[in-house]
């Protein structure tokens, strides 16, 4: 079974570096870095590091993404995760077994499971994370704690979702298809901890938490009326 890192990238040269060399060797087959339009070294450190590099001149989060998912085609499993240096790669393996060894189709890592990663969400991504988080539940008839961008999905799984968000709504568009198709979801509790380097383009501002909780609030209120059985 193959498995390919993706991480969308935008200006992450300070921290990319001990990121992928923190992966470890056993954890993947293959790393793809997805420069978002970056205007520091991003692509140039990914590359010395030993990863793929696709570059997706379209700004968004779930642009990068869908660029990382088309450039892994051969993989099986997909692991997405930032490069920003909150999460900790070592957690790969433990949050890409329940869907390696079959017993899921969509796991989440969750940062708020523990009272560490929750306390180093900044207040405010917290608030907003919780409540759009809270929504989705109910639409989906699943329970979430927590809408990280730290998650490992099956390709087949991917493919049934037909993503069509190119924003920061790609992980809510994610759930809440996952959820209504009957795929089985899993949350796992992940190490997070600030970024260590560069600013958030979310959790780094009161503005962009905003613009982000609202484009998820978008994408959950366009996704909440889809019914997957009508043609």
């Amino acid at each position: 079974m193959k498995i390919c890192l993706i991480i969308p990238a935008l200006n992450e040269e300070e921290s990319l570096a001990n990121v992928l060399a923190s992966v470890p060797a056993t954890a993947v087959d293959e790393i793809i870095v997805v420069d978002n339009g970056s205007t520091d070294g991003t692509a140039a450190v990914a590359r010395r590091a030993g990863a793929r590099v696709i570059t997706e001149p379209r700004k968004g989060y779930g642009a990068a993404c869908w660029s990382g998912y088309k450039a892994s085609a051969g993989a099986d499993v997909l692991v997405f995760m930032d490069g920003d240096g909150s999460f900790e790669p070592r957690d790969i393996t433990r949050l890409a077994a329940p869907v390696t060894n079959g017993a899921a189709d969509l796991a989440l890592g969750s940062r708020t499971l523990s009272i560490e990663g929750a306390r180093a969400i900044p207040f405010h991504a917290r608030l907003g994370n919780r409540f759009v988080g809270f929504v989705i539940g109910l639409i989906s008839a699943i329970r979430i704690t927590d809408l990280g961008p730290f998650r490992v999905v099956n390709r087949n799984t991917l493919e049934s979702l037909n993503m069509q968000e190119r924003t920061y709504g790609w992980p809510c568009e994610m759930i809440i298809k996952a959820g209504k198709l009957g795929h089985r979801i899993v949350e796992v509790p992940v190490t997070y901890r600030p970024r260590t380097g560069g600013k958030s383009k979310v959790s780094g501002t009161i503005v962009g938490s905003i613009r982000a909780a609202i484009a998820m609030l978008r994408v959950t209120a366009r996704w909440s009326l889809w019914n997957p059985n009508r043609k």
